[in-house]
């Protein structure tokens, strides 16, 4: 599968997280992608966003290597009209170009996509916007869970909002990218043409709101910051402690995943009472339900009960820290590891995880 895109060539003008994202899982599946770094600012910003435990002497990062593997890197300055020729020529024989130009700056630089076209008609021109092409607005990841809707969910009424530890933005808008440009790839073999394609973090964000969004548009309700529970499920999103102090979430979404939930706790009582015997009833009552199934779920090992749990079909998961989850035997089938060429060595989680198989 690593080798489905081994005759394509991609050319990565672009920086920080989401348009890089979208060059690797090129690479990841066989392109040849070469990632263009501005030689006057040293290269991609994220190399220098290094953590307190990182050599302040490299040239690279952990944040960098997360979505820069195995990418042919050239520096290069737009301003110096021998590195613009070396650019275009690769351009000239490139199959996709991605690009996160500010409005206006791939024009200044001859990078836009009409000037781009006329070298090479069937290009496939591939642009990530913060708040759309026309808008000049700097776009920051936090600045878009911002203004979307996402920090105002996210977090408690007693934290305020608070953002996701991951820049989900930037990643969703690298997905919309990646599936307009396979779409363009399709359009290009059956008519030969190439095609501009371009998504906005901002609309990327809004798109991603899914049920969130309809539950405002069609039962005016606004979504309000509950933590990990869920608005329209119940037990959903709510945390346990165990008998040896770990915590455990359940994703109870039917009424039979909560009779299986109150028989392995031994309390089939509650099915007998109105105020759970739905999803609604449970959803009104979830404080009530919480302090019930706490009293017992207190009582067990986290590993006897989720093994119970797992065995009888009852969705639940345990919390884990970022170290513990990629130290699952499953986790470690995705790292990939290289050598860079400042022979630096990177690791990284794959972001293409699909299998094809004939």
């Amino acid at each position: 599968m690593n080798s489905i895109f081994k005759k394509l060539k991609v050319v990565e003008l672009a920086n920080v997280l989401a348009g890089p994202a979208v060059g690797m899982f090129f690479a990841e599946l066989g392109a040849e992608v070469i990632k263009v770094e501005n030689k006057a600012t040293n290269g991609d910003v994220t190399r220098t966003w290094k953590l307190p435990s990182e050599n302040p002497k490299s040239k690279s990062s952990a944040y960098y290597a997360s979505v820069n593997w195995n990418k042919k890197t050239v520096f290069a300055d737009f301003k110096n009209e021998k590195d613009k020729t070396k650019i275009l020529s690769l351009i000239k024989k490139a199959d996709i170009v991605i690009t996160n130009y500010k409005k206006g700056d791939d024009v200044k630089f001859g990078m836009d996509y009409t000037s781009l076209k006329k070298l090479n008609p069937t290009l496939i021109y591939a642009h990530i916007s913060g708040f759309g092409e026309e808008s000049s607005r700097t776009a920051f990841d936090i600045v878009l869970q911002a203004e979307t809707g996402f920090m105002f969910m996210n977090g408690t009424k007693k934290s305020g909002p608070i953002k996701m530890p991951v820049a989900l933005i930037d990643i969703l808008a690298a997905h919309q990218l990646k599936e307009g440009i396979l779409v363009a790839l399709l359009k290009k073999a059956t008519t030969g043409k190439g095609s501009k394609v371009s998504v906005s973090l901002y609309e990327s964000a809004i798109a991603s709101l899914a049920n969130q969004a309809t539950n405002w548009l069609m039962a005016n309700h606004n979504p309000q910051p509950i933590g990990s529970l869920h608005p329209n499920i119940a037990p959903y999103g709510e945390l346990f402690s165990t008998l040896n102090k770990k915590q455990i979430v359940l994703a109870i979404g039917n009424d039979k995943q909560f009779k299986q939930l109150c028989s392995i706790l031994k309390i089939t009582s509650l099915l007998k009472n109105d105020k759970f015997s739905s999803n609604s009833n449970r959803v009104k009552n979830r404080t009530t339900l919480f302090g019930l199934l706490q009293n017992e779920i207190k009582k067990y090992n986290s590993v006897v009960l989720m093994n119970q749990f797992i065995k009888e079909d009852v969705p639940s998961g345990q919390i884990k820290s970022v170290k513990e989850a990629l130290q699952n035997k499953m986790s470690n089938s995705l790292k990939l590891e290289e050598k860079d060429q400042f022979n630096g060595k990177s690791i990284r989680i794959k972001s293409s995880i699909f299998n094809i198989n004939n």
